[in-house]
């Protein structure tokens, strides 16, 4: 008789106008269908409101998305995995995500982020927009919270495809197109990898199992 365990996965997005939001639905849809229960989970927004709503396009997904729960400092220590998305921001993370981030110190300390799966995924608006530099920039982090990275890598010829072995990436030629096929196979891969291998660590683990729920 086999035991299967279907963790828990978190994730974590800040998008302003709706591309990294998408990329967050995609991955947290493939990771259901792989078995784990998921936590979709929004960053707040910092900026003032006049200056959203003096933007259309951001005005019109924070409108949208104003259903979906904003992400705490629980849903990280609920989760056995945890996938963080980012627009770039100068080849960095948003400011948004990093204050959440930074917001983390008590679980930190007590080392409740250690030990746990982590990936990222990101777009910009440009082909060279620094979305590689965003998705290193996040797993120094995850470094910092005694996280195992899991990368997509190029363990599948989708991922060649897409051409960002450190995660989902995504370039929105300016604003001017939603996500791709490429794109979403790309995060069907890094979700799918990242359950498998969060499932692969509970179970060598007799000692901290997955939180989430096994069957047989």
């Amino acid at each position: 008789m086999t035991f299967t365990v279907n963790p828990n996965v978190s994730v974590v997005y800040y998008s302003a106008t709706g591309t990294v939001a998408e990329i967050a639905r995609e991955i947290a849809l493939w990771a259901e269908k792989a078995g784990a229960a998921v936590r979709l989970r929004r960053i707040n927004e910092l900026a003032p409101r006049s200056v959203i709503e003096a933007n259309p396009r951001w005005s019109a997904h924070a409108a949208a998305t104003v259903d979906v729960p904003v992400a705490t400092a629980e849903d990280l220590l609920w989760a056995d995995a945890v996938l963080m998305g980012t627009p770039t921001r100068f080849g960095n993370m948003a400011t948004e995500l990093k204050h959440f981030i930074d917001s983390l110190g008590g679980a930190w300390r007590r080392g409740l982020l250690a030990d746990k799966v982590y990936s990222a995924f990101t777009a910009s608006s440009s082909p060279h927009g620094g979305q590689e530099s965003t998705l290193l920039a996040l797993t120094t982090s995850f470094y910092h919270f005694g996280g195992i990275v899991v990368a997509p890598g190029y363990t599948d010829a989708h991922k060649h495809a897409d051409g960002n072995p450190y995660g989902t990436s995504y370039c929105t030629q300016g604003g001017r197109r939603s996500i791709d096929d490429v794109t979403r196979q790309a995060a069907r891969v890094q979700a799918e990898r990242v359950v498998t291998m969060s499932r692969r660590l509970c179970l060598s683990n007799p000692v901290a199992p997955c939180q989430g729920e096994g069957t047989r």
